[in-house]
């Protein structure tokens, strides 16, 4: 059977057709830049990559040039082969607690969360009302980013601010980045042969988190009630005293929510180096000797080698340390940095492995904590829960 994955974007829309359950890509895409008479329109097919950029000023006519392009490239032969679509929603908040097929009122349950997540959950709606429209009579999935890490306790998820503000209005530890959680540390607890493993998952893209898992299930993790909460990323601040939005709004005479907003957009990688949000030009940096660029890079490092630590303890113990996403997967400098910060629980880089890619060991066959690189697959986690589903 052939399920698509989406994960709308305010302004983009990527998705992946797969054939399942054999969990192989037949084509894969993105929109970017939606709302502009200079969007792009990439979509890798049979082996070719195709480029297009023309007007695309809705996602409703992303969706439609994307539903074409299918056809047109031969990755279907008509819309009947798709049985089902599973879309990324980032903020399930409790109430959803596992994957649901969409229907109207779980579109109106979406909706009620966008104060949660103001940024993505009106995009992702925006790409579900238009593939419901597009595909009428193809069973609609909506996979959520929060319901991986449903299974905290509550000392792990609530704050220790007015219990009422929880009651009212929701406010605690959500967590994201669930499905890629979920699939690496799956994938880890089956390597190690051992469904109860204690295993800590690093995800570090321009967003980035991490959880700690123990026993398949989530049992804490860095993002919070938004994914500002954690570890310095590329653009967000990670954990900071919220008494700093107050003097920076008095002292640059500015509101909450712009200051909110270079939280968000000019910290990180960003705010310190002064450079980039890229981890690769910050180890450029590094190599040039640059300041600002090795102490955003240290800054990071240190945090999550914090992270780790507490979840150490949390657990009880901890059998591997898993590298993911974007940055997790390519910057062995960043891998080396954070195993050594964090060797005293008895983990050792092998330097040689530590500078290849793909799945792979990366600590000494010696150490007590293992440490891998598993690339992660959130689009065949999607597919996977619309095949449930279904």
């Amino acid at each position: 059977m052939k399920i698509l994955a989406v994960n709308a974007g305010s302004s983009s829309l990527k998705f992946q057709l797969l054939t399942m359950p054999q969990e192989t890509v037949i084509t894969s895409g993105i929109v970017e830049r939606i709302g502009s008479d200079y969007a792009a329109f990439i979509l890798k097919v049979n082996g070719e990559k195709i480029t297009m950029t023309q007007p695309i000023l809705n996602h409703k006519d992303a969706v439609s040039l994307v539903v074409d392009a299918l056809i047109k490239y031969k990755a279907i032969d008509s819309l009947s082969e798709i049985v089902g679509v599973g879309h990324r929603v980032v903020q399930g908040g409790e109430l959803f607690k596992e994957s649901a097929i969409i229907t109207d009122e779980v579109v109106e349950q979406i909706r009620s969360l966008n104060d949660l997540a103001p940024l993505h959950n009106p995009a992702n709606i925006t790409g579900i009302e238009a593939f419901r429209k597009a595909l009428p009579n193809v069973i609609q999935v909506a996979v959520f980013d929060t319901t991986f890490h449903q299974t905290m306790s509550e000392d792990a998820f609530m704050y220790a601010s007015p219990y009422e503000w929880y009651k009212k209005y929701g406010v605690r530890k959500y967590g994201f980045h669930g499905t890629s959680h979920q699939y690496v540390s799956e994938r880890a607890a089956k390597i190690l042969n051992n469904p109860h493993a204690k295993i800590i998952v690093a995800h570090l893209g321009n967003g980035a988190s991490l959880c700690a898992i123990k026993d398949g299930k989530s049992v804490d993790t860095s993002m919070g009630l938004t994914p500002l909460e954690g570890i310095p990323m590329g653009t967000r601040s990670g954990n900071i005293d919220p008494a700093v939005l107050m003097l920076i709004a008095a002292k640059e005479n500015k509101t909450y929510g712009e200051v909110l907003d270079e939280l968000n957009k000019k910290s990180g990688y960003l705010g310190v180096s002064g450079i980039s949000n890229d981890s690769r030009d910050i180890i450029d940096g590094m190599n040039r000797g640059d300041h600002r660029a090795t102490l955003a890079h240290k800054i990071q490092v240190k945090r999550i080698a914090d992270y780790i630590g507490s979840y150490y303890v949390y657990m009880g113990g901890l059998d591997a340390i898993c590298f993911t996403a974007g940055i997790g997967e390519n910057a062995s400098e960043i891998r080396r940095d954070v195993l050594e910060a964090v060797k005293v629980l008895g983990v050792t880089v092998d330097p040689v492995e530590n500078e290849k890619r793909g799945e792979r060991m990366i600590s000494t066959k010696d150490s007590l904590v293992k440490a891998f690189i598993i690339p992660t697959n959130e689009e065949v986690m999607i597919a996977r829960e619309v095949v449930k589903l279904k």
